[in-house]
């Protein structure tokens, strides 16, 4: 008797046991609860910098400055949190912003879509330093002034005409076209500089006439003369914006628009001229 107690006992219990596992067996395990929605902290580390948002009457100064238009496409570089791809994008421009910490990156777009413009601003989780940026017609930056080096090279490659504008740090040696301070509504890192790439246009260029116009070139500034069988004279306020150039000589202002390795332009007297390049 005892060893058939023992028996039936044994046997519920593993009924018992199987009718329970089954029963966990055929029910969903429980979602996981949500993330709570990410938040940045100002201040945090980063791949190449730590992370600082630029105040947004910095922002509206920087797009200003480089004259945003819906026909530009923006490109940030160190998106952050998407304020100024999202900026650009609610004045009719396209953005783009490549940003490392892929946190930043899925906050930027459900800013974007909050702001009903993810059809124009668009984010990338990706290193900056390997990155194809060169459709850009402007581009943004906030890093520290070692990156802003590593970068002008690329910077200076791209098409002629685009603009750069840095918060807070420039480029070193190629110094800016414009500098301004955000006054009012700016805590901290409140200036911004702005450049233009500029075309190459270093060498001797053949004038009508017998003249010549021999320049030199570092980034944006130029140096030089016009010259002729006899004479030389030197060249001054001469600087490329893009792929025009202006310059004066023997008080006579002259601006021109490069198209390949010509030259067409007027003078402040309404004469016309005209530049093809003889070497570089």
């Amino acid at each position: 008797m005892k060893n058939l107690r023992h028996t039936l006992c044994a046997t519920a219990c593993a009924t018992a046991l199987a009718t329970a596992a089954g029963l966990a067996w055929s029910q969903p395990a429980p979602a996981p609860a949500a993330p709570a929605e990410y938040k940045p902290a100002e201040g945090q580390p980063g791949k190449d910098v730590m992370w600082v948002p630029t105040s947004q009457v910095l922002v509206d100064r920087m797009l200003a400055m480089a004259k945003v238009t819906p026909k530009d496409h923006v490109v940030d570089l160190g998106s952050g949190d998407g304020r100024l791809v999202i900026t650009a994008a609610q004045r009719g421009a396209t953005g783009h912003g490549i940003e490392y910490n892929p946190n930043l990156v899925e906050l930027s777009k459900r800013s974007a879509d909050a702001a009903g413009v993810s059809a124009r601003a668009t984010f990338e989780k990706a290193d900056i330093f390997v990155s194809d940026f060169s459709k850009a017609t402007v581009v943004t930056l906030f890093l520290l002034p070692e990156l802003n080096a590593r970068l002008r090279p690329i910077l200076l490659n791209m098409k002629p005409g685009t603009r750069i504008v840095s918060n807070s740090f420039d480029m070193g040696e190629w110094k800016p076209d414009q500098t301004q301070r955000a006054t009012e509504g700016c805590r901290t890192y409140c200036d911004a500089f702005q450049w233009t790439v500029p075309a190459r246009v270093d060498g001797i260029w053949r004038l009508g006439g017998g003249k010549e116009l021999v320049l030199a070139q570092n980034f944006q500034m130029l140096e030089g003369s016009l010259r002729d069988a006899s004479t030389a004279t030197e060249i001054s306020s001469a600087k490329m914006e893009g792929n025009t150039i202006r310059f004066s000589v023997d008080h006579v202002s002259y601006s021109g628009e490069l198209n390949g390795r010509e030259i067409k332009g007027t003078t402040d007297k309404g004469a016309s001229w005209t530049a093809t390049r003889v070497t570089r």
